[in-house]
């Protein structure tokens, strides 16, 4: 969320970001209701001081009647108090909603657009592939190889799933390996966390608001939302929690599968595994000093881009603009991967800069050398998507013979083969 103080002392400010980001609150009400709770604030502090006045008045006060037109007096304050204590609470639950729903500022560098179409790619690096024959769709590929099944899924679970078979859950797993080598390296503390969000946790992230709590399946009896994504229940496994400066930035891969309705998706890319209900992803997340925030999300860049290199798939790097950004993200890039059978490049990776954004949500701090407490950075990056990536793989790998080449970077993790399929059909 915004702090208050500064909404309240820079409304043109938040009115330009909420226009810029498509997102309508009414920040005229919100700091109307803003002043009215630090009014009945105010009220309530004067009545508390006035029965305090009181109660030590009728200590020194013999004459009964005295005492008792003060006790009557005491008791129409109490009243009074109950009364503003009322009116408080359903101020200040009005303002929560409001508060809640302010997006995070974009950041001075964000261009600025209405939606994705206005999306600024910064390069495109690799050479797409040129084939000597007709290249096939990688769903058709993986159909005849046997290690992608969407109509055995579509039989069990419904629209929006897929099984992987053979030698596509070994690249799942060499793919996982190829990015924990790396990022170990570079201290990122492996996770696996829970897939689970109580809903306060859940609300902490800023994913929860407006249209993305469709996004979300909820769990009525357990009272339980399944994650989007691990970063989100990475960022709420240090909820209330405070940090000693010297120990930023801490960072995390987090490894986990995720479960999306696609709520907003109705009719698009329905067939196959690219948008689906529930898959495995990646994702690193990072704890920053606030002056270390843009760094350390220049990094997570950089290390997206690298997977892609290291794995040899032509992308572009993408800057997303304002209306794109969603509400915690203040600045974000997005990597996309050519796909062939699209003659188009398609989104596998996003890295944001949240700033304090969700972390004054969830009240994550750190201390100074001096003592003095702020809220720290929130930033995440995706290491790797499996199955978008798993399909960036099948279309720039694959051969004439209806076999897909192994990336060289992953041969290692699965024993030196070199081409799928290696397994006994």
């Amino acid at each position: 969320m915004l702090d208050i103080k500064f909404v309240r002392q820079n409304p043109e400010k938040v009115k330009k970001a909420c226009q810029e980001k498509g997102v309508k609150v009414n920040i005229d009400k919100l700091l109307k209701l803003d002043k009215e709770k630090r009014e009945k604030m105010q009220k309530i502090e004067r009545i508390r001081a006035e029965k305090n006045k009181a109660s030590k008045e009728i200590v020194s006060i013999k004459n009964d009647k005295e005492k008792r037109k003060i006790i009557v007096e005491m008791q129409q304050l109490d009243k009074e108090e109950e009364k503003e204590k009322k009116v408080l609470k359903t101020i200040e639950k009005e303002l929560s909603e409001l508060i809640n729903q302010l997006p995070n500022l974009p950041l001075e560098d964000v261009p600025v657009g209405k939606d994705d179409s206005e999306n600024v790619v910064v390069r495109q690096v690799g050479k797409k592939p040129k084939f000597n024959f007709k290249p096939k769709d990688y769903l058709e590929i993986g159909k005849k190889l046997d290690i992608i099944d969407t109509e055995r899924a579509a039989k069990v679970a419904g629209s929006r799933f897929g099984y992987l078979k053979r030698e596509a859950v070994l690249l799942e797993f060499a793919l996982v390996n190829f990015v924990l080598d790396i990022l170990t390296e570079k201290n990122f503390i492996p996770i696996i966390p829970p897939v689970m969000l109580k809903p306060e946790m859940a609300k902490g992230t800023g994913y929860f608001e407006a249209t993305d709590v469709k996004e979300a399946y909820y769990l009525p009896e357990d009272n339980l939302f399944l994650v989007g994504t691990s970063e989100q229940s990475l960022l709420a496994m240090h909820a209330n929690e405070i940090f000693e400066e010297k120990d930023l930035p801490k960072r995390y891969i987090g490894f986990s599968t995720c479960f999306r309705r696609e709520a907003g998706s109705y009719g698009k890319d329905t067939r196959g595994i690219l948008r689906v209900h529930q898959f495995d992803k990646l994702e690193m997340f990072v704890l920053a000093h606030p002056q270390k925030s843009e760094e350390e999300h220049q990094m997570l860049v950089s290390l997206e881009e690298r997977f892609m290199q290291e794995l040899e798939i032509p992308y572009q790097l993408v800057k997303i603009c304002t209306g794109d950004l969603g509400l915690p993200a203040a600045k974000k890039f997005d990597i996309e991967a050519w796909i062939e059978s699209e003659g188009r490049y398609r989104e596998t990776h996003s890295c944001s800069n949240c700033t304090d954004f969700q972390t004054r949500r969830l009240n994550i701090r750190y201390r100074t050398r001096e003592g003095k407490l702020n809220f720290v950075h929130a930033l995440n990056g995706t290491a790797l998507a499996i199955g978008r990536i798993l399909i960036a793989i099948i279309e720039n790998y694959q051969q004439k013979d209806g076999t897909i080449k192994v990336p060289q970077v992953l041969r290692k993790y699965l024993n030196g083969n070199k081409v799928i399929p290696w397994l006994k059909r």
